[in-house]
């Protein structure tokens, strides 16, 4: 959820930093280990493979991109730069487009409060018996319960935040620490606890009832769509390319490393938990599978510590999530593709109107939402179509370059120099042409059957909701700005002394 900054970056990163990003991102399997289980039985195991591929695939693109428009406000800067090519309109067709990918990414990543804050108490309701008791008693306590934690956890950060952020290395590699370190050690003690038996994944690749019909492979769809929301987000190590001293050699370099990490973490945490507790034994934890394995490979003390830490990465995530989110909101309203208000700032520079925006919104969410899985489901959409946009700008991009419009757009705009251009692979035009049509219109189709399925009318209807609510907040920012921009033409007119 990165974005890539403001005008004359700093060439600071190397590729380790890029690094960084992959190390916190294996948390975000926790919220579907149980639902793909469910879904598709021990198969998840190379779903997870096949998204991480996939981002891998993507991110090549983005990174490509990104160094083109070093000014470029991340995915959804570069998206708008790349359709406003050639427009001499301020708000063409380009601009909505940018403005769409920015609202579709704001509403991915910041849904990640909701989705973390029903996790965190979930989490909490298997870890202190007291709450189970109430939640077993009470149905709607979990809710409640949710709903509580999001507002202590979001109420905490913005006043956090409230002084700005800083010490980002630092925090990202706390994170990485407190992140992967017990995801580790709960997924390799369910291999080496005795608990752990490969039959419970070569029988059980898919479910008993599971068909290759067409209903199926539309399932099948929308559950890689979902992955992509969670094996996928490494994708911030690309949009840093504007910040890397070495371009060409860094952007690779972080790409492989991000990849290899990710690809190995989400491999090993669904196929110990697979292993060890078989599909029916995560399908019995729907909630907190992580904290079923840790107890029966640690013992109650040794899964109170892991889980633990695994609390305080998840506060962790929301905190990257929040500020994230915010500065992509107050970026949307300083560019003109929302109102201005979202883009208020105190005097440290935070975007409180936006964080304390961003929180309501996700208690929303919170209350709306049946589960963290349904949530996960809905901000999945938001994730498809911001990766589709930007695919497609990769391939409008490649097509410019032909016409040698990349040349007038890098005089007018005094861009990057070309020696600073991370040049994907020629073959990289069809590879994003084909995970483009992949995202739009297939994943689309995808996780709206699967919401329909397994969560309802208001998880199917609810993203789409949400991505349409931008289109009149965008046309009256355009009214208001265009507004604004006519008088200011008009009073400069008037004290020069000329005819409006």
């Amino acid at each position: 959820m990165a974005t890539g900054e403001t005008n004359n970056p700093k060439r600071t990163l190397r590729w380790w930093h890029g690094l960084e990003i992959a190390l916190g991102v294996p948390v975000f399997i926790l919220p579907s280990i149980s639902t793909f289980s469910g879904m598709i039985g021990a198969f998840a195991i190379i779903i997870w493979m096949f998204s991480v591929f996939q981002g891998f695939m993507q991110t090549v693109a983005y990174g490509e991109l990104a160094s083109r428009y070093p000014n470029c406000n991340g995915l959804p800067g570069f998206t708008q730069a790349v359709f406003s090519q050639g427009s001499k309109r301020e708000y063409g067709f380009g601009k909505f487009i940018g403005g769409l990918c920015a609202w579709s990414y704001l509403f991915t990543w910041s849904a990640v409060l909701s989705v973390f804050s029903v996790l965190i108490g979930h989490y909490l309701i298997g870890l202190i018996p007291a709450l189970g008791d109430y939640a077993a008693l009470y149905p709607w306590f979990s809710k409640v319960f949710s709903l509580c934690v999001g507002a202590v956890v979001f109420s905490t950060l913005i006043l956090i935040n409230h002084r700005g952020i800083g010490g980002g290395a630092i925090a990202g590699w706390i994170l990485a620490v407190v992140s992967l370190i017990p995801l580790f050690i709960i997924s390799i003690a369910g291999i080496f606890s005795g608990h752990f038996e490969i039959t419970n994944i070569t029988h059980h690749w898919f479910p008993s009832e599971w068909s290759w019909d067409f209903n199926g492979i539309i399932l099948f769809v929308g559950i890689l769509a979902l992955a992509q929301w969670s094996a996928c987000g490494f994708e911030a190590a690309a949009l840093y390319a504007p910040h890397y001293k070495k371009p060409r050699k860094d952007i690779p370099k972080a790409l492989f490393g991000c990849g290899i990490v990710c690809i190995f973490s989400y491999f090993l945490v669904q196929f110990s938990a697979t292993g060890a507790l078989g599909v029916d034994g995560i399908a019995a934890n729907v909630n907190d599978p992580m904290l079923a394995l840790a107890k029966l490979s640690m013992g109650n003390v040794g899964a109170i510590i892991s889980i633990v830490m695994l609390l305080a990465a998840m506060v962790m995530i929301i905190q990257t999530a929040m500020y994230s989110g915010s500065m992509a909101m107050a970026s949307m309203a300083d560019e003109g593709n929302l109102q201005k208000v979202f883009g208020k700032r105190n005097r440290h520079g935070a975007p409180w109107v936006a964080m304390i925006t961003v929180s309501l919104f996700n208690l929303v969410l919170i209350a709306l939402g049946d589960s963290a899985a349904s949530l996960l489901a809905a901000a999945a959409i938001g994730y498809v179509v911001a990766n589709g946009l930007g695919l497609f700008a990769f391939v409008k991009a490649r097509i410019d370059l032909k016409k040698e419009k990349w040349e007038e757009t890098k005089a007018r705009e005094n861009v990057v120099a070309d020696e600073d251009i991370f040049h994907a692979p020629k073959a990289w035009f069809v590879v994003a042409l084909v995970f483009g049509i992949l995202q739009l219109p297939l994943y689309i189709v995808g996780t709206t059957y699967l919401n329909m399925q397994d969560y309802g009318l208001i998880a199917a209807s609810m993203a789409f909701v949400i991505l349409l609510i931008f289109v009149p907040l965008w046309f009256l920012a355009r009214a208001t700005n265009m507004k604004k921009s006519k008088k200011a033409k008009e009073k400069s007119m008037a004290d020069e002394g000329k005819p409006a």
